[in-house]
């Protein structure tokens, strides 16, 4: 018998996140290590009525591709992949691991041109999504791996992911709702406002978002989700950040990371912890040390840090920045084939002004 949070999660996916609708196509990629929360979701598809394409991946043999593939090769798009980001209607990610460290050894470079490859794909699928012409969402299955990550065992980290969206709640979607609906109130107040600042020990920076939209994530894209964001005003970021969590990428933990910024563009980067990946992925391409995003989490439910993205980025009482592609619904213009999260706590001593007037102190809305 399947987890009831299982089904529970598989079930908000499908009638929450993306809203099958019969008749619709459905694009369903999913780990195999995820296999449990891809077979309920696949089932939930076919109920709404929704005609559901699947695609397995499998990380040993991605592995051996990306080591192992010549030039040609790890630029080649299958017709495949171009097909789905142009055509299906939705779109479901389930990710899963069971080695967060597996990718640690591939060459940078040879991951940069798989990745560059795909970047009119990417630009494709934001495209689309800001003209409500893709619904798509993301999430992760609880693996040993993801746990020993998070320096809990894997009964704790299910109990946590499952918190995490809700899933052990008996109405998971009524949630999200209600989650949403307490986020709209930002979104509105933060309509037409032009100028931020954000300040605090870790952080002396200004940036204008004048004629950018904060979008509400609640639950729809990533799951969970929990954060409010926009694309900042391409040239317009001056000053430092010191973000407190590590930023990983491509199974490489960057820790320490300082940028300081002067008319929008990353002038000087470094870690403590692999600097050299940190200035390789600034040098993939002109956008990548330009920013793609700025947002405030807002779900208090995750209160540690996990070392996994998807749910760390929504801490409360932190922000976040990515370098690089940003998202075209916010008004962004930034263009990049990479899109790199970094976490700023900000819960001590901190605070963001809007036009003038404190929304945000110590990690907490004061509006």
């Amino acid at each position: 018998m399947a987890d009831p949070r299982i089904e529970r999660l598989a079930h908000t996916l499908v009638n929450y996140s993306i809203y099958v609708k019969p008749g619709e196509t459905v694009y369903l990629t999913g780990d195999l290590a995820a296999l449990p929360l891809v077979r309920e979701t696949y089932k939930e598809v076919i109920k709404a009525g929704g005609l559901c394409i699947l695609d397995y991946d499998d990380e040993e043999m991605m592995d051996f591709f990306v080591r192992n593939a010549n030039t040609d090769q790890l630029k080649w798009i299958s017709p495949l992949e171009r097909w789905a980001a142009e055509t299906v209607d939705a779109r479901i990610f389930i990710r899963a691991t069971n080695n967060t460290r597996r990718g640690t050894t591939i060459d940078p470079k040879r991951m940069g041109q798989f990745m560059a490859a795909r970047g009119e794909l990417a630009k494709t699928r934001f495209k689309r999504t800001a003209e409500d012409s893709l619904k798509w969402t993301l999430t992760q299955f609880p693996t040993n791996a993801y746990a020993q990550e998070a320096d809990m065992s894997l009964t704790e980290f299910e109990d946590f992911v499952y918190g995490a969206t809700f899933a052990d709640q008996p109405d998971p979607i009524k949630c999200w709702e209600d989650l949403a609906a307490g986020q709209q109130k930002y979104v509105d107040w933060l309509k037409g406002k032009k100028h931020v600042q954000v300040r605090g020990p870790n952080v002396d920076l200004t940036l204008s978002i004048e004629g950018r939209t904060f979008i509400n994530s609640g639950g729809t894209h990533n799951m969970p989700s929990g954060e409010v964001f926009t694309g900042p005003v391409e040239n317009s970021c001056n000053g430092w950040v010191r973000y407190t969590y590590p930023a990983i990428r491509e199974s490489r933990i960057v820790d320490g990371i300082e940028l300081t910024f002067e008319q929008g563009k990353v002038v000087k980067a470094t870690a403590k912890k692999n600097e050299e990946y940190l200035l390789s992925q600034l040098n993939m391409d002109e956008g990548a040390r330009y920013l793609g995003e700025f947002a405030i989490g807002t779900n208090y439910g995750i209160k540690r840090f996990t070392g996994n993205i998807l749910f760390d980025e929504k801490i409360g009482g932190t922000f976040h920045m990515a370098l690089g592609r940003g998202y075209p619904e916010t008004g962004s213009v930034n263009e990049s084939a990479i899109h790199w999260d970094m976490i700023c706590d900000m819960r001590t001593d901190s605070e963001i002004v809007v036009d003038g007037e404190v929304l945000y102190k110590n990690g907490q809305f004061v509006i």
